[in-house]
């Protein structure tokens, strides 16, 4: 069992808390947070050990779960990786592209892994059928959230829209080419809603919309590829796939049959892939604890964590 300790008791931090305590990859050794008095409160409440320093927590430890405010996450890693322990961070990865770089190259020069908590990789509508989304041209995705204080402290880009930008990466095969976009401030300091349109070098193009000040929850992505339509919602986990393939000479009656002008006709198919509940946060976590000790790349490395946020950047650029 790897030895864990997590930077943060907040909100999110307490949930990792509670999944490396029950994991059978993990021994959790303790927890930090700046705020004594609430630490100690947690501790009490919960039975975590509370550590009262991060050097103390870092040598204690294998691994080092940052919980903390974005913020925080460039210092607390740094110092976590130069003692030679792994990281897991939450997204995004670090406030600035600079500091998400040289945590990228500073993992390898340690030989230590480090995965980026982008949690929707794990959401069981999209691992249902990430392995049928080949070479999409056209991608939609909508991420809009009731509004709610905690995450105002960063644009809506880094603190919603990066779960969609991280997505797309993972299935497009393909440099960003250009970006075009456009934020409004409604309730922030910052943008709380946005629009973005990402070119690839490929051909194709995502056009996403995210937004903290909506009346109702959505996180749906949808996937257009040559002969196919993939539809994934991350909120309701629940995915479709429809396929257009030759049609057969004899079709059934009930068969959908489409026809284009050239006379080519296409039957449609409408697949309904089984959902396997999971916690994705803890599957996420353990596949962090498995990339350790089979020494493979994890799921969502530092380098790809880096690039979500150089692209939320020139997203956050182009307003």
């Amino acid at each position: 069992m790897l030895k864990a300790g997590v930077l943060g008791a907040g909100h999110l931090g307490k949930i990792h808390l509670k999944l490396l305590k029950e994991s059978s990859e993990y021994e959790l050794i303790g927890f930090y947070d700046p705020i004594e008095s609430y630490a100690k409160q947690v501790s009490e409440d919960f039975g975590y050990k509370f550590v009262e320093s991060i050097d103390e927590l870092i040598d204690m430890v294998d691994v080092i779960d940052i919980v903390t405010p974005t913020l925080n996450h460039f210092e607390c890693a740094k110092k976590a990786i130069e003692k030679g322990k792994h990281i897991f961070i939450e997204k995004p990865i670090t406030k600035t592209v600079e500091e998400a770089e040289t945590l990228r190259d500073l993992v390898y020069q340690m030989n230590v892994r480090g995965q980026v908590g982008h949690v929707e990789r794990f959401n069981p509508a999209f691992t249902a059928v990430s392995g049928m989304i080949h070479n999409p041209m056209f991608i939609e995705c909508h991420r809009l959230a009731e509004f709610n204080p905690r995450g105002t402290d960063v644009p809506v880009v880094l603190d919603l829209m990066i779960h969609d930008i991280d997505i797309i990466l993972s299935v497009v095969n393909s440099e960003v080419k250009d970006v075009h976009a456009s934020g409004v401030s409604v309730i922030s300091d910052t943008p709380d809603i946005a629009n973005a349109r990402i070119e690839f070098e490929n051909g194709c193009v995502a056009n996403l919309t995210a937004s903290r000040i909506s009346m109702k929850n959505m996180r749906k992505s949808r996937f257009f590829q040559k002969d196919a339509y993939i539809s994934v919602d991350f909120l309701e986990k629940k995915s479709e796939v429809v396929k257009m393939k030759d049609a057969p000479e004899n079709p059934d009656d009930f068969a959908m049959i489409l026809q284009n002008a050239e006379g080519n006709k296409k039957q449609i198919y409408f697949e309904n892939p089984k959902i396997l509940q999971n916690n994705a946060i803890l599957d996420e976590l353990e596949s962090f604890a498995s990339a350790i000790n089979n020494n493979t790349t994890p799921v969502v490395s530092l380098k790809q964590g880096a690039k979500a946020l150089q692209v939320a950047q020139q997203i956050i650029d182009s307003f």
